[in-house]
């Protein structure tokens, strides 16, 4: 590949990214990674592709492409209050570009190394423009959360705000006008998404369920739905946005909010006797939660704005959609 081989390429740019866990015996170099675990402790497993042409264009910063699929699997990881702990990389090349290589490694390791991850293992081939990232993470026994537990009368959260990656992607694809101020405060948003791993772990023993919003809150909350076989009112006029967002229209802020994707913010479920317990738990947290709706025994989502019941038909993002 270019003027670097495989393995150059991998000590060049992949070698050191974050070789400081104990719990890696054999790291990259033979046939496999080995790794242990303690007694009582299971392994979180988690992989997102990301395709050129489909997931990203060339617009996109190498670095922050860099921190996004880090992550994105990160975000699977704090929607199942996992602990991350390690990565594996495949990354096809079309060919070797020594500056964007550069430029995509220091994204990984800036965040693969505030959250203690190490780099363990991978692969490397010439192809069209791929970058697959497996993520493995660290659970204590019995208290993994999951999508299938809601139940009627649970409070439903989300942190953050939603809508901003779905903006700013619109925006850069001429479907939104927007001030250069506005635009570059969405694209933070959706270049360097913020997986909520301290409030995934925070969670555990007090979420019913929980999923990270990758596909849009509608999409992804229906996944609950379904596994839980519950339904849910959803207070349109409790959803939380950023101020570059109220910049839009009411329609505008509650369409990318409700079916945009990408904002990589965990919606979760709540019990009415464990609220306090989640206040007290997050108490010295920076993380913003919104309720914004109710678990019920209802087939499917249905919208309220104030005590107003309104029809919202469209779906979130889905891969295979023709």
């Amino acid at each position: 590949m270019s003027k670097l081989s495989e393995f150059e390429l991998i000590e060049s740019y992949f070698r050191d990214l974050n070789q400081s866990r104990s719990d890696v015996l054999l790291r990259q170099g033979d046939d496999c990674a080995v790794v242990k675990t303690t007694p009582g402790t299971h392994i979180a497993v988690t992989t997102d592709t990301m395709v050129s042409g489909v997931h990203f264009d060339e617009k996109v910063p190498p670095r922050a492409l860099g921190h996004k699929l880090v992550a994105v699997n990160l975000s699977d990881l704090a929607a199942m209050g996992a602990e991350p702990a390690w990565l594996s990389l495949a990354i096809t090349l079309p060919e070797v570009d020594q500056e964007w290589l550069k430029e995509f490694a220091a994204g990984m390791h800036e965040l693969a190394g505030y959250y203690h991850c190490e780099l363990i293992g991978g692969d490397t081939t010439r192809g069209p423009l791929t970058l697959t990232l497996t993520a493995h993470g660290l659970l204590p026994e019995g208290q993994r959360l999951t999508r299938h537990n809601a139940r009627p009368g649970d409070w439903i959260f989300v942190s953050g705000n939603l809508g901003d990656a779905a903006a700013a992607l619109a925006g850069q694809q001429g479907e939104l006008s927007l001030s250069s101020f506005v635009q570059h405060k969405l694209n933070e948003r959706l270049f360097y998404p913020t997986p909520r791993i301290a409030l995934g772990q925070a969670l555990r023993g007090i979420a019913t369920s929980c999923i990270d919003i990758s596909d849009g809150l509608a999409a992804d909350l229906s996944h609950i739905l379904t596994r839980s076989k519950v339904g849910a009112r959803i207070f349109l006029h409790q959803l939380p946005y950023s101020e570059a967002l109220k910049s839009l229209t009411v329609e505008q802020q509650r369409h990318y909010a409700l079916h945009g994707g990408d904002d990589y913010e965990l919606c979760f479920t709540v019990p009415e006797e464990m609220r306090g317990s989640l206040e007290t738990s997050l108490a010295h947290s920076s993380v913003k939660l919104a309720c914004i709706g109710q678990i019920d025994r209802s087939s499917g989502l249905r919208f309220f704005d104030h005590d107003k019941e309104v029809a919202s038909s469209n779906t979130g993002y889905q891969h295979f959609n023709s």
